[in-house]
């Protein structure tokens, strides 16, 4: 009932930028929260960056000052900039989505993950 596409991610060489964006739609009634997080392989999905409205956003903290999350609530998207990468960045990031559906049931509904690979 609720679909989470993600899009950009790529290959980029340390130092470089990529940005992620991810879009939400549905039977949605509201958005509580948006957030990326990401897997390495053999290593446990992660929290990259949350972004929960009304509070500032919050993030590992080995993105802070690298990364910086937005959100645009009226197209119901978030975005993640990442800047600064490093090779440690190499992962899937996977947008994360939770709220309520139309009919006041709560949601909590993830993306196909995106990849990110920072070439040293």
């Amino acid at each position: 009932q609720v679909q989470v596409e993600e899009s950009g991610g790529g290959l980029v060489q340390a130092g470089g930028s990529l940005s992620l964006s991810c879009a939400a739609s549905g039977s949605i009634y509201t958005i509580v929260s948006m957030g990326w997080y990401r897997q390495a392989p053999g290593q446990q999905r992660e929290l990259v960056a949350h972004a929960t409205g009304g509070h500032s956003p919050n993030y590992a903290d080995t993105v802070k000052g690298r990364f910086t999350i937005s959100r645009d609530n009226g197209a119901n998207t978030v975005y993640l900039q990442m800047n600064s990468l490093i090779p440690e960045d190499t992962a899937t990031y996977y947008c994360n989505v939770k709220g309520y559906l139309g009919d006041l049931r709560p949601f909590d509904a993830w993306g196909q993950g995106a990849l990110v690979t920072v070439s040293s």
